[in-house]
């Protein structure tokens, strides 16, 4: 994977400076209680620059969620893997590291605002499709041709399908920050994880 310029990487940094501060207004004010140009007072910048990366505020409300961080270092990650490592080995390592703390509350709290605000729900679904994407490309590349193409779109599918769940309050799940005394009985996140995938492993 060639290195990105110092250029994009200065892109990418205000494209999430200008997520962050709409995801801060959403939490603080509600959907409906900001505007575009609260946005760009919050990150410092101008309403053109807004305009080269968000079409309008739902759209850099939801891209909060997505980290250009953690690219390179799952690119990294699968290239001290061996070579014939199972699709879904890379792809369980890959859910354990994009999976952070920070996103999954980002997610936890956008998804059910998502449903109950129908001018964002089309961008959170677009969101998740892109996270799915993302993880199945990097399996597939991985995998080199030695399963067929189909295989790691049903794996990245029912993996994400399995997550969503927890995201939209479906299932009680613990995240990592979280202690049994706020949810007690519930399993953590990584038991969870590794239910997912060990069902995924030997079949229900």
């Amino acid at each position: 994977m060639n290195k990105r310029s110092l250029r994009d990487i200065k892109k990418d940094a205000t494209g999430n400076a200008i997520a962050d501060a709409a995801y801060e207004l959403v939490l603080e004010r509600g959907f409906d209680g900001f505007v575009v140009e609260d946005i760009v007072q919050r990150a410092g910048f101008s309403r053109r620059t807004f305009a080269n990366h968000f079409s309008c505020k739902e759209e850099a409300v939801v891209m909060a969620v997505l980290s250009f961080k953690g690219k390179e270092e799952a690119v990294d990650l699968l290239a001290g893997m061996p070579a014939d490592t199972p699709p879904l080995d890379i792809l369980y390592h890959l859910m354990k590291m994009r999976l952070t703390t920070e996103l999954l509350w980002k997610m936890n709290k956008l998804v059910p605002l998502s449903e109950q605000n129908p001018s964002l729900r089309p961008y959170m679904l677009s969101v998740i499709r892109r996270l799915q994407v993302e993880c199945q490309e990097l399996v597939a590349n991985r995998s080199l041709g030695r399963y067929p193409v189909e295989y790691t779109h049903i794996l990245s599918g029912a993996v994400f399908g399995a997550i969503m769940p927890i995201l939209d309050g479906s299932l009680h799940v613990r995240f990592p920050d979280q202690t049994d005394s706020e949810l007690p009985g519930a399993m953590t996140f990584e038991q969870y994880l590794d239910t997912t995938f060990d069902c995924l492993r030997k079949g229900f």
